[in-house]
């Protein structure tokens, strides 16, 4: 079984409750339109949060943390400060939700305003036997745009990036504290992952297909991501070089029915 965590910040650390549900609700929908009945989703959210209606297969696991103090970047603050105040955040949120899942097989950790391939629980379904994968190509995608742009190492961009088998986690390491360097490093960070297993003797593999949706550009991004043509297509480093222009085009998707059906639910 293939388990979905999905942190929810705390209502304190949302510009716009509104507009965070309706993302989360868009991802709910992604996720459970799954081509196979064999996963589950556990979303983290703090007690009294005021969450969209579950779909099937979707539970919640309750949390008292409180807001995360240095959520919203200030220009001239220091930026490790920033990392640490999120990775732990989102580390001790990941970790309630996988110490709360029962009979997994492999975890899948999902920020709340993504979108994820239908057919990722089959594939894990179908590979039960294996570390787990890294999305190495995925898409990228603002609200409304009527294209996805493919990128290569998607991993190292997006948080909804990794499957990983779940005996592969330290769970004695994970009931002893939710603020180790391992919670903050593994769980509320997605850069060191593959190849911290890696180096663990327990590699990831690329994921054979395209497997997330990035969205980008939206108020509510935590990474304050920009709009997708002016940071991936009309920026000065790809204007400045003809090659890049052409890679840029050849990246670039028209969001079409199909697409739709595999990554949005609808």
């Amino acid at each position: 079984m293939l388990t979905f965590i999905i942190p929810v910040r705390h209502p304190k650390n949302a510009r716009n409750w509104d507009a965070l549900k309706n993302r989360l609700a868009q991802t709910m929908s992604s996720i459970a339109n799954q081509t196979t009945h064999n996963w589950q989703a556990i979303i983290i959210a703090n007690i009294g949060s005021d969450l969209p209606p579950l779909p099937e297969q979707f539970s919640v696991e309750w949390v008292d943390y409180p807001p995360n103090p240095k959520h919203d970047r200030i220009a001239g603050e220091d930026v490790e400060q920033l990392h640490h105040f999120f990775r732990l955040d989102k580390g001790r949120r990941v970790r309630a939700g996988i110490l709360a899942a029962q009979n997994t097989t492999f975890f899948m950790i999902v920020d709340d305003d993504d979108f994820v391939s239908a057919r990722l629980a089959e594939h894990a379904e179908k590979h039960s036997s294996h570390n787990g994968w890294y999305i190495e190509r995925g898409y990228v995608w603002s609200e409304e745009s009527p294209i996805v742009i493919l990128i290569e190492r998607f991993f190292l961009m997006c948080g909804t990036s990794h499957i990983v088998r779940a005996d592969l986690f330290d769970y004695e390491a994970l009931r002893a504290s939710e603020t180790s360097d391992y919670v903050k490093l593994m769980l509320g960070s997605h850069i060191s992952i593959a190849k911290k297993l890696a180096d663990s003797g327990t590699p990831l593999s690329p994921l054979p297909f395209a497997g997330a949706v990035y969205r980008v550009g939206h108020a509510g991004a935590h990474s304050k991501s920009g709009g997708l043509f002016r940071t991936f297509i009309a920026n000065r480093k790809t204007l400045r070089n003809p090659l890049r222009v052409m890679q840029a085009a050849l990246a670039t998707r028209w969001v079409t029915s199909s697409t739709r059906a595999e990554f949005f639910g609808c």
